[in-house]
């Protein structure tokens, strides 16, 4: 059976860690899922950011955004968000344990990360 690729957003100054484990967890073996592409750090020209972030999540099968504290403010996952959205691509967000982070518009549900919540989104 072939994984779920995921295209993973996150605040990319702030929550790399976050971004440490998904991968980690992608790689145990009951995991129904791979990380296909990350998010992209916005330090290139708009144009050729926007083209790479555009065609990273037109890839994927599902785009998943990681929140942090500060994750609702960060410009690159907004413009993410937005491209997901605006190809109809399967998107939630990943709300670490015992946090209260503010949700990312139009990002899809907050799903609470536990490795049985996000393996039944993904499987």
């Amino acid at each position: 059976m072939a994984k779920t690729k995921v295209f993973v957003s996150y605040d990319y100054e702030n929550d790399r860690h976050l971004k440490s484990t998904l991968i980690g967890q992608a790689k145990l073996p009951d995991s129904p899922f791979s990380i296909s592409d990350f998010s992209l750090k916005e330090t290139q020209p708009e144009r050729t950011w926007l083209s790479q972030a555009q065609s990273a999540i037109a890839r994927c099968d599902v785009f998943i955004v990681l929140l942090g504290n500060n994750t609702h403010q960060a410009p690159g996952v907004l413009k993410e968000v937005n491209i997901a959205k605006g190809i109809r691509k399967k998107r939630f967000q990943l709300k670490p344990q015992r946090k209260k982070h503010v949700p990312v518009p139009s990002a899809g549900e907050v799903v609470v990360w536990k490795w049985n919540n996000l393996k039944a989104h993904l499987g």
